[in-house]
């Protein structure tokens, strides 16, 4: 397991775990439903979130909620360019989510440093966007596609499933030319999962990601939240700051939130019950 992760235009230490705020420039999100669809309100967004504590931020052109319809490249590249350039400055790295290579290529050109991938770099065109690059990627599991992905979730056994799609999918960006420092794995937690096979997943976290490569976990309001406490996306904080727990104590690396502040808190809380206090 590397020490550091090569972040674009950063080196980030992995000693503690990194919160990922989420910068949403669509008019469909599932959880904030499209509050941040101009450039202007996604900058103000995204600078809140640093100043709460944000460690990277995760701009994303294309919602990827189960039943979402895809979005032509043009008009994803329309919707994120000028919010990358308008934080280019800003202070922290820049993760981008998409699965176009297209869109790849042209938000490396305005700055970015990371790209998502929900679709795990599945496709020769993707790989061939990044791998000269310095970015950091991050090679996510889904089963299935997000028009399809909830219909009917099957899996013989979710745990290795999962790690074993992500292992090989690590091993064939490294076959390219990527370096183990620049990759970031995520298992995908609501991508073609029951809630079942999503608590497997967070229970077993350990298990699913090995030891080779960094994790990313974004569970954040997510409808698992919402099966346990019966509560709507927008009221579901204090059961996606007790998920986010869950995946530090297991392990995780990078958490990918929507409220920033009140995780960065409770792993403060957290990492001073694990490690102690000066007093």
């Amino acid at each position: 397991m590397p020490d550091h992760l090569q972040f674009g235009r950063f080196r980030l230490s992995l000693e503690r775990p990194l919160v990922m705020g989420i910068v949403n420039v669509t008019p469909d999100s599932f959880s904030d439903g499209g509050a941040h669809f101009t450039p202007q309100a996604a900058v103000a967004h995204a600078y809140s979130l640093i100043e709460d504590g944000a460690d990277i931020l995760d701009i994303g052109g294309e919602s990827t909620r189960p039943g979402a319809a895809a979005v032509p490249a043009a008009d994803e590249l329309q919707r994120v360019l000028p919010v990358i350039e308008a934080l280019r400055d800003c202070g922290v790295p820049l993760s981008v989510d998409t699965c176009k290579p297209e869109v790849m290529r042209g938000v490396l050109r305005s700055g970015a440093d990371m790209i998502n991938d929900i679709r795990g770099f599945d496709s020769e065109l993707s790989v061939q966007a990044v791998v000269a690059s310095d970015c950091a990627l991050c090679l996510m599991h889904m089963q299935g596609e997000p028009r399809t992905m909830q219909q009917h979730p099957s899996y013989d056994d979710v745990v290795r499933e999962v790690h074993d799609y992500l292992s090989a999918g690590a091993r064939r960006l490294q076959e390219a030319g990527v370096s183990a420092d620049r990759i970031v794995l995520d298992p995908g937690f609501g991508f073609g999962k029951s809630v079942a096979h999503n608590y497997t997943l967070l229970r077993e976290l350990t298990a699913v990601m090995g030891s080779d490569f960094p994790c990313l976990v974004g569970v954040s309001r997510k409808s698992m939240i919402g099966a346990v406490t019966g509560r709507p996306a927008g009221q579901r904080l204090g059961g996606s700051v007790a998920a986010a727990l869950a995946a530090a104590a297991r392990g995780a690396h990078i958490l990918r939130v929507h409220d920033v502040a009140d995780t960065v808190s409770a792993l403060q809380v957290w990492a001073a019950v694990e490690q102690g206090v000066r007093a």
